[in-house]
């Protein structure tokens, strides 16, 4: 499991801009390292994830360039189409 990096407390809640991300190479077993606030999709399709609150969703017909304000533990190779994705923290 990732870590979360946005404790409860003034400035460090996931509403405030991205200071990294992470190129995300989908997967069916291994979770994003930290959890991220936002999915940023360079190539469109869909997007298949798991919540941090543990639920799987697929984002259909994602436009490229597209912004996903969620918070995602991991991105999914199965149901995933989309490319280019990277993981804001």
């Amino acid at each position: 499991m990732g870590t979360d990096n946005f404790p409860t407390g003034a400035g460090n809640v996931p509403t405030t801009p991205a200071y990294d991300g992470v190129a995300v190479t989908p997967s069916d077993s291994v979770d994003l390292t930290s959890y991220c606030r936002a999915i940023y999709v360079g190539t469109g399709g869909d997007v298949a994830l798991i919540t941090r609150g543990g639920t799987t969703l697929t984002f259909k017909n994602v436009p490229s360039g597209a912004l996903l304000p969620i918070r995602a533990t991991r991105i999914k190779a199965t149901g995933t189409a989309a490319t280019d994705i990277i993981a804001l923290t």
